[in-house]
């Protein structure tokens, strides 16, 4: 028994030490993706629909990374490679370590969190989940979705370096990597890449088969999923309006007791604090612009009183947004360390 854990740690290493291997031959961008923000704020990504897959490489640093929450119907992994990384997800936090892998639950507000001294490489995987799942497909390959859709007590899906199968988890990233980046212009790129995702998400079913459920439950998870994504995209598009309980559920097709249940456990919070998260960052991203009046972008975000909209961002920002404005440079695209540090 006590050789077992040198065992696993030389398994580790192995397969972390390959993919450091791979990812050294690669190119990492500054983490700087406000040209790709939309008009409200929003990340997008353009997914080729007969291909809806793409894997990015950034560098995150506390001087150089575009901040702000966001959510998207892509399903996706997330990966530091060269130091520990900070992820909010809902209203949890999820601290990680290098090479630690994160299932990263798409639909609820999330986003990097900075710290002192934060700075690594960073692995994004994203994907659509008809790329491997939908109507038509095999029944069985609804297991390679589990992890996104399935939690046990609400607690993140992390693969740490210490895990028996991580090493499997690396390697299978590495020939993604491989795959992805191949400059040669593969004739079968495409298929190859799906083959490999598929190679890593079997891995991933593997490691938290103990939240496996019923096809049927995971089907239900991920109907009602598609069911608030148009709730989503509502809020994105008129977050500044009044939005009553009574609205939300009709835009979703539920009663108000079903939809107060089903809105936490897809979104992580209720819809009051959606709402206002929503509100406040948009507001935040508005006091870049000089010639608006902290007054103007009150209104603008959907909020009638300015002192109240004055103390829900000092609640969450740590400053009113006047003091806020003078104290920080606010960049375009760019939120202040102390945004996230204040969260």
């Amino acid at each position: 028994m006590g050789k077992q854990p040198g065992k696993i740690a030389v398994s580790v290493n192995e397969g972390f030490g390959h993919l450091l291997g791979i990812c050294d031959r690669l190119t990492f961008e500054p983490h700087d993706i406000a040209a790709q923000l939309d008009s409200r704020g929003r990340y997008e990504m353009e997914l080729d629909r007969e291909f809806p897959f793409v894997i990015k490489l950034f560098h995150f640093s506390s001087s150089h990374h575009t901040r702000g929450q966001t959510w998207h119907d892509r399903l996706e992994l997330f990966m530091p490679l060269d130091g520990p990384a900070r992820f909010r997800m809902g209203d949890q936090d999820v601290h990680l370590d290098r090479g630690d892998i994160l299932v990263v639950d798409n639909l609820k507000l999330h986003h990097v969190l900075d710290f002192d001294g934060f700075n690594t490489r960073v692995i994004v995987i994203s994907f659509l989940p008809e790329f491997v799942y939908s109507l038509g497909s095999p029944s069985h390959d609804y297991a390679f979705l589990l992890p996104f859709y399935s939690k046990v007590q609400n607690r993140p899906h992390i693969v740490r370096p210490t895990d028996g199968e991580s090493s499997a988890h690396c390697f299978a990233i590495a020939e993604l990597l491989n795959c992805f980046f191949n400059e040669a212009g593969e004739q079968y790129f495409q298929a190859g890449c799906k083959a490999y995702l598929l190679g890593l998400l079997y891995h991933l079913a593997r490691r938290f088969r103990t939240s496996e459920i019923l096809k049927w439950e995971f089907v239900r998870q991920q109907q009602q999923s598609l069911r608030f994504k148009n709730l989503f995209e509502h809020i994105r598009i008129n977050y500044a309006d009044k939005l009553t309980l009574r609205e939300a559920a009709k835009i979703v097709g539920m009663s108000e007791s079903q939809f107060m249940r089903g809105f936490k456990e897809v979104a992580g919070m209720t819809l009051v604090t959606y709402l206002n998260h929503v509100r406040l960052s948009n507001g935040l991203r508005l006091l870049k612009e000089p010639n608006l009046t902290i007054a103007e972008i009150a209104a603008a975000v959907g909020y009638s009183d300015q002192s109240y909209f004055d103390r829900q961002f000092k609640k969450s920002f740590g400053a009113p947004p006047k003091e806020f404005r003078v104290v920080h440079e606010l960049e375009p695209g760019r939120v202040p360390r102390s945004l996230t540090k204040g969260e």
